[in-house]
């Protein structure tokens, strides 16, 4: 059998005459961190003080064994299954190759070969820059040449991220030795008709010199087939019978199956194999037109489904330092916040197998970008073939995984063609069209076409239509946050909401140690903070949305933070709780974002050291199975009852209470209770006497242990009073009791040690109520007064 030997240790690093040692997998930044000789770029502002090293050319250096140690075996092959980015690779002196693509892995036959193997990486920049000099400068929304290298594009820096470029061996490299044959691809096709499942293995072989027969063996489910190899391809079908399907989770479970494939000599000799889990399933999105636009549905095996999606940007700029457990733990935490389904960013990288693997067992949808974003992308060589050569390679490896629902084509760019001033700049130049309405469909449909594909978000469908309309499939709601308040939210009923969200700082904590422990003050405007916050007026953009609701907290850092982050969870909310309660017209919202690459103020719902946000536990009540909703209607206030489980809900009659901010009931109608059917929203109408007047007067809807609020008046105009509670702190829970209405009250339990979590985020508690807050992971258990400065809630206007 073929036999792999992981090149993982010896390695060295030169560059100016230097040597150290070399972590591989990894990258220039990490082994230089490892080394001392590099300040850690994430705390303070070091990012700057390690520019220089994107800037520089860098070898990587290992001994090979020789020929000897080929154990007679006819073939030895050099595998690098990634290289960051434009490299030469030579063995003793001798060019093996070039090569110019993060996304795609490489083969080198060094049979007979041993000695010095050397990997020269250029600096991403020259070569980046010397692309664009030929082709010809391009449209850009950052002012960096990430568009003239395939390579991972935030590493150039985002308006969330660091600019960090990279270089290094990202992704394993071996030594495989084979002989007669080799399985070089195996293309799954997964099918599923009722409980039989079907299973087409399309498989290319490289062979040695000779013409040996070659039978292929498969097998999955009980149930195996072998075929003939003809030449150099084969095609072993199975029918699998009486298969459990997979289901997003929320759905149904998440059946996989084991499939494995060997090659071997008619003799019987196994030559090499291939092992991977597959899932049977039905997915299609339903684009079709009616009375509202054009649709952009999900549909499951058969099952119409509201996606409760996040947007996936890297874990980590340098992504060679995510492992399997970080996957596991970053997406456990996505699905326990309700969320079923996690498109990754095309601003990023194809993602490895463990990414995928985990949302197979999670039950996690994936949509996956092509990875181009926010800029116009030449088509011309050198570039087209990397990215034909890249697609086709990565849309073959990801094929297996039943939770990977979706091919997209770009992030933005057929947006920033119409509306960003580029097709007046451009003046005719390619700006990848091409690539999105031609190249990548037609290698969608002719190596994958189990599955949909997109040619960008947002996209319309057509050019007859504006690429971000929201009647017509997928819709980028960006005015909100930029320009407008969240409110807005609420004008309009996309079809699908593929990216929106609000900014917020990270846990005060994850601040703490990335700026306060590198001797940065920690103040809303102090120039760490600033640092930290990478998007274009970002700071402004947070203080104007706190001045439509609060009155701004001069000089308090710890409330402007609160407030930042209440702002954030609001924000999301009410865009999420209009637009869920108008399925099945709106069919999905994307939040963005669901992580971060390092600390910074950032759209995310899980801060750069792993923390979760206020916005994060708001997630997790709105992406729940079922959710109330106070929303207007024709100038009238509905209950929107929302119910997206399989079964029908019957809650008890809903309690609405008209109710002073004093504490007193103003008024209580009866409201009968309505049973909800599956996958369903029903709407009920608030009695006239129950709306609020005036800022004085709320309204409280609670059913079934959910809990709806409507303020008829923004929070600064509204006469709260000041917060009255009472705590009892155990070691595992702090329990709050209110003695006044207590507005969003918030536990920070990270203030009280690093390490803790609370389970709770902001909740609303009327006069006598009162709520436990489970807390993990603190060392010892503070005092009351400690626990009182970590909660917060809405107080009066100053």
């Amino acid at each position: 059998m073929l036999d792999a030997t992981p090149l993982t240790e010896g390695w060295i690093l030169r560059y100016e005459g230097r040597e150290l040692p070399a972590a591989v997998p990894g990258c220039v930044h990490t082994d230089l961190l490892a080394a001392g000789l590099i300040p850690d770029p994430f705390l303070g502002r070091n990012e700057t003080e390690v520019a220089w090293v994107g800037r520089r050319e860098w070898t990587y250096e290992v001994d090979l064994p020789g020929p000897g140690a080929a154990g007679g075996r006819d073939r030895t092959d050099l595998v690098f299954d990634g290289l960051d980015t434009a490299a030469e690779i030579r063995l003793d002196g001798r060019l093996l190759g070039s090569v110019r693509n993060m996304h795609r892995s490489y083969r080198f036959d060094v049979t007979g070969l041993g000695g010095r193997l050397s990997v020269r990486f250029a600096s991403a920049y020259a070569e980046a820059e010397a692309v664009r000099e030929r082709l010809g400068d391009r449209p850009n929304a950052y002012p960096e040449p990430f568009p003239f290298i395939r390579k991972m594009a935030c590493s150039f820096g985002w308006d969330w991220g660091p600019t960090l470029v990279t270089a290094g061996i990202w992704r394993p490299v071996r030594l495989e030795r084979w002989s007669t044959a080799r399985i070089a691809r195996v293309r799954p096709l997964v099918t599923v008709e009722g409980t039989t499942g079907r299973v087409e293995l399309h498989v290319d072989v490289e062979r040695t010199a000779g013409e040996a027969g070659l039978r292929l063996r498969a097998s999955a489910g009980g149930v195996s087939a072998v075929a003939e190899v003809e030449g150099t391809s084969g095609v072993v079908r199975l029918e699998v019978p009486g298969v459990e399907r997979w289901w997003p989770r929320g759905y149904g479970e998440q059946s996989l199956y084991d499939i494995e494939l060997t090659l071997h000599e008619e003799g019987g000799r196994g030559l090499d194999a291939w092992r991977r889990r597959i899932g049977f399933r039905t997915v299609e999105v339903d684009r079709a037109a009616d009375e509202h636009g054009t649709g952009f549905t999900f549909v499951v095996n058969g099952e119409r489904l509201f996606a409760r999606g996040v947007n996936w940007i890297p874990d980590d700029v340098f992504p060679s330092r995510v492992t399997r457990d970080r996957y596991r733990a970053r997406l456990t935490q996505a699905a326990g916040a309700g969320v079923d389904l996690v498109r990754i960013w095309g601003g990023g990288i194809y993602e490895s197998h463990d990414f995928y693997d985990v949302c197979d067992e999670l039950g996690l949808l994936v949509w996956q970008d092509f990875p181009f974003a926010c800029a116009a992308y030449p088509e011309e060589q050198p570039l087209r073939g990397e990215v034909e050569a890249e697609a086709r390679e990565n849309v073959v490896r990801l094929m297996p995984h039943p939770s990977l629902v979706l091919w997209n084509g770009n992030n933005e760019n057929l947006w920033g063609f119409r509306d960003w001033g580029w097709e007046e700049r451009l003046a005719g130049e390619s700006w990848g069209e091409g690539y999105y309405l031609g190249v990548l469909p037609r290698i969608v449909a002719e190596l994958d076409p189990t599955r949909p594909y997109t040619a960008g978000s947002p996209w319309s469908g057509s050019w007859d239509r504006h690429p971000n309309d929201p009647a017509h499939g997928t819709h980028h709601s960006w005015e909100v946050w930029n320009r407008e308040d969240y409110a807005e939210y609420r004008a309009n009923v996309p079809r699908f909401v593929a990216e929106f969200g609000w900014q917020a700082p990270p846990a005060h904590a994850t601040l703490r140690r990335a700026l306060a422990e590198a001797g940065e003050e920690l103040a809303a405007d102090s120039p760490g903070m600033l640092h930290h916050q990478k998007a274009e007026d970002g700071n402004g953009k947070l203080e104007r949305g706190l001045a439509r609701h609060f009155a701004l907290p001069e000089g308090d850092f710890d409330r402007w933070h609160y407030l930042t982050q209440l702002n954030q969870a609001r924000a999301v909310a009410a865009g999420v709780e209009h637009w869920r309660s108008h399925w099945p017209v709106c069919a999905g919202t994307v939040v963005w974002q669901l992580n971060d690459c390092w600390p910074v103020t950032s759209w995310a719902a899980i801060d750069g050291d792993g923390r979760e946000k206020p916005l994060y536990h708001e997630l997790r009540r709105l992406y729940a199975d079922r959710l109330v909703t106070l929303q207007e209607r024709g100038g009238a206030l509905v209950l929107a009852v929302v119910n997206q489980a399989g079964e029908v809900w019957e809650p008890a009659a809903p309690r609405l209470r008209r109710m002073s901010v004093d504490g007193e009931v103003i008024a209580e109608l009866p409201v009968p209770g309505q049973a909800v059917g599956p996958r369903a929203v029903v709407e009920v109408p608030v009695p006239g006497g129950l709306e609020p007047v005036g800022p004085k007067e709320f309204l409280v809807a609670d059913v079934d242990g959910l809990r709806a609020v409507h303020f008829a008046a923004r929070d600064l105009d509204v006469p709260y009073p000041r917060p009255e509670f009472d705590v009892e702190v155990t070691p595992g829970a702090v329990t709050v009791t209110a003695r006044t209405l207590l507005r969003d009250l918030l536990l920070q339990a990270d203030r009280l040690d690093a390490g803790a979590r609370a389970d709770t985020g902001r909740v609303t508690l009327l006069p006598g109520e009162r709520v436990t807050i489970g807390v993990t992971g603190w060392t010892a258990v503070p005092d009351e007064a400690a626990v009182r400065r970590a909660l917060f809630c809405v107080e009066p206007a100053r």
